[in-house]
């Protein structure tokens, strides 16, 4: 009997692993145990906690709970999971949200992915005091913005995001997700 279940292809991002020392999770071993719960032709990008992996067809919130309690049960720490479709991730680096933007040495760019869907809680773009900090846009619940390191050396972006958005939330550099989208599509 041939099982016709779709599989589609997805990126989880997990939060907090392998930062200072703390919370270690090896690649090697994080794929394993994936493949132990029915992902599949699973891949990884840096030691951050991006993962690309198939899946039948399933909701997100499904899949991001699955994953985060077995990655509890496997490495004995919770570990926020934030799931995105292959295909948003492809869509958000094709609209190009820093296309305005010009790129410095002091300048980062940055896409932070909400677990659940909210609305800004203040107008868009929006800026730090000092000017290090800025929010361009929210788009499909992930949030679009840019550090500049030349204004502050200790720019209190993730404090912002967490206060104003929660804290189920995981920043990703642009150049990351610009590797992951080349791997996505190779």
């Amino acid at each position: 009997m041939i099982n016709k279940t779709k599989t589609i292809r997805y990126v989880a991002f997990l939060r907090g692993i392998n930062v200072g020392g703390n919370k270690k999770v090896p690649m090697a071993i994080l794929k394993e145990s994936l493949k132990t719960i029915g992902f599949n032709n699973i891949e990884t990008l840096l030691n951050s906690g991006n993962i690309i992996f198939e899946a039948p067809k399933d909701s997100i919130e499904n899949l991001e709970e699955k994953m985060a309690n077995h990655l509890e049960r496997a490495f004995g720490f919770a570990i926020p999971t934030i799931i995105r479709t292959a295909k948003s991730i492809i869509e958000i680096v094709e609209a190009n949200p820093f296309k305005n933007e010009t790129l410095t040495k002091d300048l980062r760019f940055y896409i932070s992915f909400l677990k659940t869907k909210t609305n800004a809680p203040f107008q868009l773009p929006w800026q730090s005091e000092d000017q290090s900090f800025q929010i361009l846009s929210l788009k499909a619940n992930a949030i679009i913005s840019l550090i500049d390191v030349s204004k502050s050396k200790t720019p209190k972006a993730m404090a912002v995001l967490e206060k104003e958005f929660s804290k189920n939330i995981t920043t990703r550099n642009w150049n990351t997700i610009l590797k992951i989208e080349k791997k996505l599509n190779t």
